[in-house]
């Protein structure tokens, strides 16, 4: 595997969460997905670093941003509105191609769907811009390499 093009990665769902074996379901209503990844900071500086900031990194944080067409029969479209109204968790693999094939990686983590906000653009579909970030769980957020078999 190479040069990886933004139209071969894959972003999952699974309703039930990332623990276990998770059942995934492609989200294949999205466009600009973008993944967010920070850490949190903390001052290292000492007199040592010869007027230099030092930092080391502390918390990770992540979140996905991406939109999708307001289709009201979409699966995806439907499981993600549920999570949003229904203040739940859902389980979400974005990864960097298909979920079955070893060596991609990305994100797993059970994610709260904290932005579902429609717009509504004369000339256009209706849409809406998703945001998620992980969520208190029992299922810590990983970074998720696929395994050989």
């Amino acid at each position: 595997m190479s040069v990886v093009l933004g139209k071969d990665a894959k972003l999952y769902f699974c309703a039930a969460g990332i623990g276990g074996t998770p059942t995934w379901t492609e989200l294949t209503n999205v466009k600009n997905v973008t993944v967010n990844l920070q850490k949190g900071e903390a001052d290292v500086t000492t007199r040592g670093n010869n007027g230099w900031k030092a930092s080391v990194g502390t918390l990770k944080e992540g979140s996905i941003e991406f939109e999708m067409v307001w289709d009201t029969e979409d699966a995806g479209f439907e499981a993600l509105s549920a999570a949003y109204f229904g203040d739940t968790a859902i389980g979400i693999a974005a990864m960097d191609g298909d979920i079955t094939e070893a060596g991609r990686r990305g994100l797993w983590a059970d994610m709260a769907v904290v932005d579902f906000s429609r717009e509504e653009p004369l000339e256009e579909a209706l849409s809406v811009k998703v945001t998620l970030k992980p969520t208190y769980s029992a299922n810590a957020p990983e970074w998720k390499t696929i395994p050989n078999p």
